[in-house]
């Protein structure tokens, strides 16, 4: 049973302890994903992820993402988790200052800022279209939005690597306080096909900033502290809708407060297209003694 190595991360933090958890196996070359499942279930954590040589000459690296109950094809947040993992464990090196990520939603580029602690890492996620929009677009969304003030934008399903609902709140107080509905959103996301809620509302400061919480009852989770697909999915749709307004380049994210983290998102947009990331910590770093032959 041989030793592979394992690191713990803490994804999008803007201190430590404040992101997401990932972890991520960097030696899985041989594991099945029989395997692979039986470990992310064991894990426990919301997405456990698996670094394997490309298969595609263009590819830095590939990656297989694993929540404890299936494979989903693409995750903002175990891609930068994973990129981080791989460039301090030394497997890879940025090509004119990108890494190429193979994952089952294609090959995609991770644009790499500094280095070290305070190293930011980008991704540039899936193309993205809007499927359907306004409060009238499902049955089910009004009870979803119960108990809060909607702001400019109408709410709206987008589909772009992860299919989500988003919906804009009139400012940032409420939507701190806001006690969803779970079962609603719930009904709503197994309805759609979709992860569920992610509700934003604009934050006052010098910098352009969005206050963020998401809801992902699609995958059995209440509340995200760290959602990169989902703030991606909100940038696309603020580009689109106000191509000229004061979230056109970029703005920063703060999300997970609410469930006790601090997670800060970075977003830029620019001739490249639209980029999401953040910083991540190293939490743990250790080698993994887990038996990966089929049961």
């Amino acid at each position: 049973m041989p030793a592979v190595r394992y690191m713990h991360l803490d994804v999008f933090a803007a201190r430590p302890g404040g992101g997401n958890h990932l972890g991520v196996v960097l030696d899985a070359l041989h594991w099945s994903g029989t395997a692979m499942q039986r470990f992310a279930r064991w894990n426990n954590l919301v997405e456990t992820t698996f670094l394997l040589a490309p298969t595609l000459p263009e590819a830095s690296y590939r990656v297989r993402i694993f929540t404890p109950r299936q494979e989903i094809p693409f995750a903002s947040h175990p891609s930068i988790g994973s990129a981080h993992a791989l460039l301090e464990s030394g497997l890879a090196q940025p090509r004119d200052g990108l890494l190429w990520q193979e994952c089952n939603a294609g090959v995609l580029p991770m644009r790499v800022e500094g280095e070290g602690a305070s190293r930011c890492l980008l991704l540039r996620p899936p193309p993205e279209r809007i499927v359907a929009s306004g409060l009238g677009a499902h049955p089910l969304l009004a009870a979803a939005l119960g108990g809060i003030r909607a702001g400019l934008l109408p709410p709206a399903l987008v589909e772009g690597g992860r299919k989500w609902w988003l919906t804009e709140v009139a400012d940032e107080a409420a939507l701190r306080a806001w006690n969803p509905d779970h079962a609603a959103i719930g009904a709503l996301a197994l309805a759609t096909g979709s992860m569920g809620l992610c509700a934003f509302a604009r934050q006052v400061s010098n910098v352009p900033a969005l206050v963020v919480r998401a809801f992902p009852a699609g995958v059995g989770i209440t509340e995200d502290p760290a959602s990169g697909a989902a703030n991606g999915l909100i940038a696309a749709y603020l580009a689109k809708a106000e191509p000229a307004g004061p979230f056109a380049h970029g703005y920063v994210v703060s999300q997970g407060r609410e469930v006790g983290h601090d997670a800060e998102l970075v977003v830029r947009i620019d001739g490249g297209g639209i980029w999401v990331g953040g910083r991540t910590n190293t939490v743990i770093r250790g080698t993994l003694e887990w038996d990966a032959t089929e049961a």
